[in-house]
């Protein structure tokens, strides 16, 4: 199993899918697209794509000219029926890969909130690993339209479209489910000054958030990424 994984942002780690890729024994590739590394022009040599999340927004093409491609790559994997994942940033991809519209600028949702599943994800190979509702971590701002093809599988209070299969096993995941305790607590100090900045109160009562959600996210981010690396072909 030989896995493609596009970095966006520093500090912005696999989390929770690098536990589950690595009990498949998977092999990764990593490419930090963001530093200028170049991205593959084919699914061919790979099994699978992860596309992360970064700062940026889904359509910053001048500052990060490879967006473009990387929307394009997506498709590819997809329309190869290859396991697709893309998470916060990654998710707005792979709607601007599918031909969805990218919405930016909205209110920011962020720290440990409540997701509620559709009907569909019922039924949904990955979304049906988790309860009907349950907390994870969210940190963005933009959102994007369903591409016409997707079943809508999560929402938030919040925002609207926030986890979306095409097909097999394309899905976008708006929400950071990758992001465990572990990795949300080195966020908490690697972008100390922007949260303090943006979200003082959530930084003050950081233990208490922990205390009342961590543990329930921790355990949905798994089992979510489990069943979406048990998609890989």
């Amino acid at each position: 199993m030989h896995v493609l994984v596009v970095q966006n942002y520093h500090n912005t780690g696999l989390g929770q899918v690098g536990t589950a890729l690595n009990e498949a024994n998977a092999s990764i590739d990593l490419r930090s697209a963001y530093l200028g590394e170049a991205l593959p022009s084919s699914h061919d040599d790979h099994d699978a794509i992860v596309v992360l999340g970064g700062d940026q927004n889904a359509l910053a093409d001048e500052e990060y000219p490879y967006l473009p491609q990387l929307a394009g790559l997506i498709k590819k994997f997809g329309d190869a029926d290859k396991a697709v994942l893309g998470i916060c940033l990654g998710s707005q991809l792979v709607a601007r890969g599918y031909g969805a519209t990218n919405i930016l600028g909205r209110p920011a949702e962020f720290g440990w909130h409540d997701v509620i599943c559709t009907a569909e994800a019922a039924s949904d190979p990955v979304l049906s690993a988790v309860e009907e509702r349950f907390p994870i971590f969210h940190w963005h701002s933009d959102t994007f339209t369903l591409p016409e093809q997707a079943t809508h599988l999560a929402l938030s209070q919040m925002t609207t479209n926030q986890a979306f299969r095409i097909g097999r096993a394309v899905y976008g995941i708006q929400f950071h489910f990758e992001a465990d305790t572990r990795l949300v607590d080195e966020w908490k100090h690697v972008f100390h000054d922007q949260i303090v900045e943006s979200y003082p109160d959530w930084l003050a009562n950081y233990a208490g958030n922990v205390a009342k959600d961590g543990a329930a996210a921790d355990a949905a981010g798994l089992a979510l990424a489990r069943a979406w690396v048990a998609l890989i072909r």
